[in-house]
């Protein structure tokens, strides 16, 4: 199947305008094409690099209009933006992911439903759409479990990890006071060895690249940091890549997705969550990879030939979370950072400081794993120092 290839010159709609949304941006821009931001927050990152800035509420019906008939393609850099607007907008120019897509992976219920009728593994898991249905999720599965709101919910926001009966009445008490029609997903526990993600690009004519498998670490539910390539087995990476690229085939995904997975003490692979969109774990590739996952994004968007997926250089991306950015952007912490070998800092145009917001990343690359390592340790435990 051929697809047409959209020109430089052309105007690129992303949904979303966030770091990935920047990231996309400035990519694209570098390969002569023209971006359209769609994000409600004015202060949103992607706005500074937008050729077209859209700030009003998503289901603005002007907007809609407007944005539609500007933009030669649409992707996306968040998966909780409206279906139906995606639906809309693919039936006037090419969408990726499509709504049909991202309409079974930001529903978490759907999702791990779609992944287990397709015989690939997944956690143990239960519905509940009521805080009376908990306890039955909890008998079902036993403890402990996670439970997470179906949709929405990142970096640990809309996860608890229920160990004990108290947990699971505290949790009651939440959902008790949730919103009409809110629904939870509740998964058995996994006592996992590593967390791994596989980036896996695939266009509209089936074609797939797929990235090294990295090895990641989270502090209280936010990515902390990303070694590539992950401290695994040739065989275990090649499960994988596998597994990945059965999911992502399984959704006839068109995109740049992420496969996020646990190894568990077994050696078994199980799929945690699939996003439709580069990831917070990919970050690595912008300056270690021939080619960047947000490339990666402006081709499959475009129509272009995919791009390579080589690795350069083994790598550790740390996050810059929150109060620690000002350890970062010091006169003291700018000197020590570029006077580091190897490390390459991006910060992401956040003018408000929150707490686990993420306000930039630095990558730190060695002639071997071990020399990244120890590097990246060292500058995160600069990072805990109080300012």
């Amino acid at each position: 199947m051929t697809i047409p290839i959209l020109e430089p010159g052309s105007i690129l709609g992303v949904l979303g305008g966030g770091q990935l949304g920047a990231m996309f941006a400035a990519v694209a821009r570098r390969m002569g094409y023209h971006v359209a931001v769609w994000d409600p927050d004015p202060d949103a990152p992607a706005h500074q690099l937008a050729a077209y800035s859209y700030t009003t509420p998503f289901s603005n019906p002007t907007s809609r209009e407007r944005f539609a008939s500007i933009v030669h393609a649409v992707t996306l850099e968040w998966e909780n933006v409206p279906v139906e607007l995606c639906g809309g907008l693919e039936a006037r120019c090419r969408m990726t992911p499509s709504s049909a897509v991202l309409r079974t992976l930001q529903d978490r219920i759907e999702q791990k439903q779609f992944l287990s009728s397709r015989l690939l593994s997944v956690p143990s898991f239960a519905a509940v759409e009521s805080a009376a249905q908990l306890n039955l999720a909890v008998d079902q599965l036993g403890l402990p479990v996670v439970c997470k709101t179906a949709k929405s919910g990142y970096d640990g926001k809309g996860q608890w990890i229920l160990r004990h009966p108290s947990d699971v009445k505290s949790v009651e008490r939440i959902l008790e006071q949730a919103e009409s029609g809110q629904r939870w997903i509740v998964e058995q526990f996994i006592p996992f060895v590593r967390e791994l993600s596989v980036l896996v690009v695939r266009n509209e004519s089936g074609e797939c690249r797929v990235y090294p498998v990295v090895e990641n670490q989270h502090e209280q539910g936010i990515l902390r940091d990303t070694l590539v390539p992950a401290s695994v087995s040739p065989t275990v990476a090649e499960q994988a890549e596998a597994l990945s690229t059965q999911a992502v085939v399984a959704l006839q995904g068109v995109g740049v997705f992420c496969v996020e997975l646990f190894q568990t003490e077994d050696g078994n692979l199980l799929i945690n969550e699939i996003a439709p969109r580069p990831h917070n774990s990919g970050h690595y590739t912008l300056d270690v990879c021939t080619v960047s996952q947000f490339e990666q994004q402006v081709r499959v968007t475009c129509g272009l030939p995919l791009g390579e997926t080589r690795l350069l250089s083994p790598a550790v991306m740390v996050n810059v979370i929150g109060e620690e950015v000002r350890s970062v952007i010091s006169a003291e912490g700018c000197s020590a950072l570029y006077s580091t070998s190897g490390a390459a800092l991006h910060l992401y145009g956040k003018p408000m400081i929150r707490p686990g917001r993420k306000m930039g990343h630095v990558t730190f690359t060695a002639p071997q794993r071990n020399m990244a390592i120890a590097t990246a340790q060292k500058f995160i435990a600069t990072l805990r120092k109080p300012v």
